[in-house]
């Protein structure tokens, strides 16, 4: 296990190398930085020409990556549109999108799965056919639908929550967010989950575990569901980053100002230090999260092993 996890780090650097590379090349190689800062203004040229000897952008566009990721691995993040160093704004934001990642995982783990075991062991009936259907419209409804009408519902009509958190926001505050946030993931667990149980509860495991007169409840945990989380741990593990990231319509709503936030407010004033700096650090969080999903895998089943 110590080799493979070794080797899985070492293969993370090109990876890492290659993403944030596309990244910055996005960001910096198809605009201009030093225009945007003038807006609709043009900039003198003599300033333009400075600034961009200064930023380093007459430079050959490799030489530029490399100087910046210098930069990065020392901690220098650039500066934000409002004056702050992108560190300061990570400092903040982070923290706030973690809480709220944290607690859509947890639900759609505990929900999912749940609604998933209960659904598989029970296909064709009314209550499997139900839950399809609900997790089948709350795919279908976009997610700033499902957050507004929740903010309506339950900040203004019946004042359970307040429609907007606080700058610092409690677990409390992002419980509905949080929901908000995870319902579409919610409903692909519940089905990933359901597919894979009806399949496993057809294996010749589970028959051999039942004619052993193995009680109900272990066959299911020990054998049926850990079997089952497999495919379902892939998905929790790559949706560890997208719920950080992709939470800009959720946080938008809710004026959550973490990672989603600032991330829009950075592309909105055209910031590409902001841009690229809150992305390279998401990337680690789906390097690392992917690492997690691989050392889960030899937990779940133990006939994987690691050479």
């Amino acid at each position: 296990m110590a080799r493979y996890l070794v080797r899985r780090l070492v293969q993370t650097i090109p990876v890492f190398v290659g993403a944030t590379f596309l990244i910055f090349v996005m960001v910096y190689a198809l605009g201009d930085p030093v225009t945007a800062l003038f807006g609709d203004r043009g900039p003198d040229p003599a300033i333009a020409a400075a600034l961009r000897a200064e930023f380093h952008l007459d430079e050959p566009l490799w030489r530029q990556y490399v100087l910046y990721m210098g930069r990065i691995l020392s901690g220098d993040f650039g500066t934000a549109f409002n004056g702050e160093p992108v560190t300061e704004l990570m400092s903040r934001a982070f923290p706030i999108s973690f809480r709220l990642m944290v607690i859509a995982l947890v639900l759609e783990m505990v929900i999912g799965i749940a609604l998933g075991v209960i659904t598989g062991l029970r296909r064709g009936r009314p209550l499997d056919t139900s839950v399809l259907m609900l997790t089948l419209c709350v795919i279908a409804v976009p997610t700033f639908v499902l957050g507004t009408t929740a903010q309506y519902l339950f900040g203004v009509r019946l004042g359970w929550v307040s429609p907007a958190v606080s700058p610092d926001p409690t677990v409390r505050e992002l419980l509905l967010p949080g929901l908000i946030l995870c319902l579409v993931s919610l409903a692909y667990v519940t089905r990933l989950t359901r597919t894979s149980v009806a399949e496993n509860a057809r294996a010749d495991y589970v028959r051999t575990a039942v004619a052993k007169g193995l009680p109900r409840r272990r066959i299911t945990v020990r054998h049926l569901l850990r079997n089952s989380l497999i495919p379902v741990v892939t998905y929790l593990g790559a949706d560890i980053g997208t719920l950080m990231a992709g939470a800009i319509v959720t946080e938008r709503i809710f004026n959550i100002q973490g990672v989603g936030y600032q991330l829009y407010q950075g592309v909105l004033r055209q910031n590409s230090a902001t841009v690229v700096g809150f992305v390279v650090v998401l990337v680690l969080i789906f390097l690392l999260a992917n690492l997690l999903v691989d050392v889960l895998y030899a937990v779940l089943d133990p006939r994987i092993r690691y050479a």
